[in-house]
């Protein structure tokens, strides 16, 4: 239907043809083979793919490639700039973007959003290629400078959505690799190849674009996208066709596949949350290991401190953890001052800096406390025990740097004496639990839900 309408297009111009069909029924092979084209086949799984095979197994002999879909056609303004092209008048770019016309029942869609609209579609051969991070919403990717042919104009228009049900037909099996493409990027497994840029080039500016659209609450965005299309980008302007269109692209569909993305992830958490019983289980486990660590630790304190009535000396003299924790943190913080040219020494409780003062450090400021939280928390996290290990180590290992580094400056620089209104016990937590709060954040936020199936592997 659409392919003897592009080939009479750009007949004039000359160039060698290649089409690539995906396994037509009806006469396109022909139809292209009498044009003259070379004509290939392979099984279409999406537009990207698609794009992919053609560019990497047609044999191209010139240095620029005009890639075009059966549905499009190349006007006269855009051919006024063809028969004159020479590769070294544009040598300091890769790539060139044409100004595409989209119709609708016969109808161009001159707003909401729709004109200008630039695509690349003209490229140095072997530079550019198809984006392959996106399943639906096609793409080609050439690193390095582009131009607009503001005015070279190509036209859209499918002859088969003059039928609303192949028009629906369509855009439903559309938001299915939509929904799943999200869905996969909030899961970290698909990335933009573009990178995105509110002032750069057309596609850059539109993957800025899509990651303002992820943030955007589901269900939300689709009514936000057809206000702003319709009043915003005067989609209204396009009368009682191209409302009907802003409504169905711009609003039906988008409702589809956040509706589509919820199916995903409700289907994904029943098949995880098989024998477990999810976010309650981390908040109960939580709740009991955060108190069973923090009262052990003044209980133990409790068993190794004389002259406290539950005092052991076994305990006090072979398994004291709070005793080496001590000697560790004032003999770090006095080498550290040593290697500054002050002069500190340290007994079994204090820090002494010539000139300085003095400071003890008592059981609270031993970070016990910011441990046995943290511990808590990404002990109780469903996550696999590995990577649970790993971390927990290293969040311990980072605390006590913090807390070395509060005893030198306390050390160097805190009076005593002064009035404040927080002391430096609770001041110190304050932060410490804001870095914790941050740092659990970025470990935790990949994670869409809470999967104990995996935390038992």
């Amino acid at each position: 239907m659409h392919l003897p309408r592009l080939l009479e297009s750009i007949r004039e111009l000359g160039a060698p043809v290649f089409v690539l069909d995906s396994g037509s029924t009806d006469n396109t092979i022909e139809i292209a083979k009498a044009s003259g084209a070379v004509v290939l086949q392979h099984p279409f799984q999406n537009h990207p793919q698609q794009w992919d095979y053609a560019l990497k197994n047609f044999t191209i002999q010139t240095p620029w490639v005009i890639c075009l879909d059966a549905d499009q056609v190349v006007t006269d303004e855009l051919k006024a700039y063809l028969p004159d092209f020479k590769d070294e008048n544009y040598g300091h770019v890769n790539g060139i973007y044409f100004n595409r016309k989209n119709f609708f029942k016969g109808k161009w869609i001159k707003h909401g959003g729709y004109s200008p609209f630039y695509m690349l579609k003209m490229f140095r051969f072997g530079v550019g290629y198809s984006d392959l991070n996106e399943n639906m919403d096609h793409r080609f990717i050439v690193p390095g400078k582009t131009t607009i042919w503001k005015d070279g104009y190509i036209l859209e228009e499918n002859l088969k959505e003059n039928n609303i049900s192949f028009w629906i037909t369509k855009h439903n099996r559309y938001s299915d690799l939509v929904a799943q493409e999200e869905v996969e990027r909030m899961q970290q497994m698909r990335a933009q190849t573009i990178e995105p840029k509110f002032w750069g080039s057309p596609d850059e500016r539109t993957a800025w674009l899509k990651q303002l659209w992820w943030q955007l609450p589901r269900y939300v965005r689709p009514v936000l996208y057809f206000i702003y299309r319709i009043f915003f980008q005067l989609g209204i302007l396009d009368g009682q066709t191209g409302v009907i269109f802003h409504f169905l692209q711009g609003f039906w569909f988008r409702l589809i596949v956040d509706m589509k993305i919820d199916e995903i992830l409700q289907k994904d958490a029943r098949t995880r949350s098989k024998g477990e019983t999810g976010p309650l289980k981390f908040i109960f486990t939580f709740l009991v290991l955060f108190p069973l660590f923090y009262y052990f630790n003044i209980f133990y304190f409790s068993r190794v401190s004389p002259p406290s009535p539950h005092y052991n000396t076994f305990l006090a003299h072979n398994f004291n953890y709070i005793h080496g924790l001590r000697w560790l943190l004032l003999h770090t913080s006095a080498q550290i001052l040593n290697w500054f040219g002050f002069v500190a020494i340290t007994d079994e409780y204090n820090l002494l800096v010539a000139g300085h003062g003095t400071l003890q450090l008592v059981y609270s400021c031993l970070g016990l406390g910011v441990i046995s939280f943290f511990a808590a928390f990404v002990l109780s996290y469903p996550k696999k025990w590995k990577r649970k290990v790993v971390f927990l180590f290293a969040g311990i290992f980072g605390i006590e740097v913090l807390n070395t580094a509060r005893f030198v400056l306390l050390a160097l620089f805190w009076d005593k004496h002064a009035g404040r209104i927080l002391d430096h016990h609770t001041a110190f937590n304050i932060v410490i639990y804001l870095i914790i709060t941050v740092t659990l954040y970025f470990w935790v936020k990949d994670d869409n839900t809470l999967n104990y199936s995996d935390a038992k592997n």
